[in-house]
């Protein structure tokens, strides 16, 4: 399997996704958010850099759900459509239960 070359669009969105789940973990350190996640913390430390540009769904969900961000956050501030309002939630607590 060829995998092509990602785009200068696709490598952006990556970037913003990186520096958002940065700005999200706060004071937290990658291994305990990876852990948390369920992710290695190698992976979440490439995600965060921009490394990996695309990092599979369950991976941001995952992430997400750990440092309180909604997902139509994440794809806001992603995809640039609501480019002033920030998406940083709250992180949530390891034990916390979410509500369904």
């Amino acid at each position: 399997m060829v995998r092509l070359p990602l785009t200068p669009a696709e490598v952006e969105r990556g970037q913003r996704l990186g520096a958002l789940l940065r700005r999200a973990r706060g004071t937290h350190s990658i291994l305990e958010t990876a852990l948390d996640a369920g992710v290695s913390p190698e992976t979440l430390r490439k995600i965060e850099s921009g490394r990996v540009a695309t990092p599979a769904f369950p991976t941001v969900a995952a992430v997400a759900e750990v440092l309180g961000l909604s997902l139509d956050a994440v794809w806001a501030e992603v995809s640039g459509a609501d480019g002033d309002a920030p998406a940083v939630g709250r992180r949530r607590d390891a034990n916390e239960r979410i509500a369904s």
